[in-house]
């Protein structure tokens, strides 16, 4: 078994791609640098995350997979499943290994689990689309806590950023710690020194805008006005807005 270390992360991904093709050294099994080797490793390598080389790997996909294709590779990426490294590391090895695309081979095991991974994540995208809240703070900056099962923010923020480009907003993944910050301009990754106060996703009222709690009690009014109670029906709305968001709806919330 060839065993390659690398730093987890997607240069260094392909910076092993890179590595494996030059010396004709393909691994077995990823790890991380500074994991312990498994029983009966024949060979190990430590790879160098080189930007040069992952540039060159990830420019070469595009004209064998095309740009769709190539987003999915980073979904996959950012699902942050199990074995989703080895996965994508097969992946890009077959397609360069094959004279024709290999994108729609779903007979190929590999193909359609990059598949099935991509469309999770991007399930998780537009939930994140769909209820996400925002709650306007004192300085009249609009915060929002989301909590993914993968890592499906960065794709999602071009949306707010478009949707909301007359305001400042900050929205932060309470999993991952960290978020993104629209300044009108652009936006930029985040991260705060302290933020256990904001784990609850509920901000304390003494950093919320005066007319905040005014806004949020007519939304609670508006939702539970619009509802037929005959028809409530918590299974559906389980279906198709999961629980674990509700703790993060103004209109869900007691």
């Amino acid at each position: 078994m060839t065993v390659f270390f690398y730093d987890r992360t997607f240069d260094g991904l392909l910076s092993a791609v890179f590595d494996a093709y030059a010396g004709r050294i393909f691994p077995d099994r990823l790890l991380k640098t500074g994991d312990g080797a498994p029983l009966f490793t024949d060979g190990c390598r430590t790879i160098v995350t080189d930007g040069a080389h992952a540039a060159r790997v990830w420019s070469a996909l595009p004209a064998r997979l095309g740009e769709n294709v190539c987003r999915m590779l980073v979904y996959v990426w950012l699902s942050e499943e199990d074995g989703s490294d080895e996965l994508l590391f097969r992946y890009i090895c077959k397609s360069f290994d094959h004279t024709h695309s290999i994108a729609w081979n779903f007979g190929d095991r590999d193909v359609l689990e990059v598949s099935k991974t991509a469309r999770r994540v991007l399930h998780e995208v537009q939930y994140i689309k769909q209820f996400v809240r925002f709650q306007k703070t004192a300085d009249g900056l609009f915060f929002a806590p989301v909590r993914p099962v993968c890592n499906a923010l960065p794709p999602a923020v071009g949306h707010f950023a478009d949707r909301f480009a007359d305001q400042q907003w900050v929205i932060y993944d309470l999993k991952r710690k960290y978020g993104y910050f629209y300044n009108l301009h652009e936006t930029c990754e985040i991260t705060f020194t302290d933020d256990d106060r904001l784990l609850s996703g509920i901000l304390h009222e003494s950093l919320m805008a005066e007319d905040e709690k005014l806004f949020q009690r007519l939304w609670k009014g508006y939702f539970d006005a619009i509802a037929i109670r005959q028809r409530i029906n918590p299974r559906l709305q389980r279906r198709n807005m999961p629980a674990r968001f509700w703790q993060y709806l103004t209109e869900k919330r007691l």
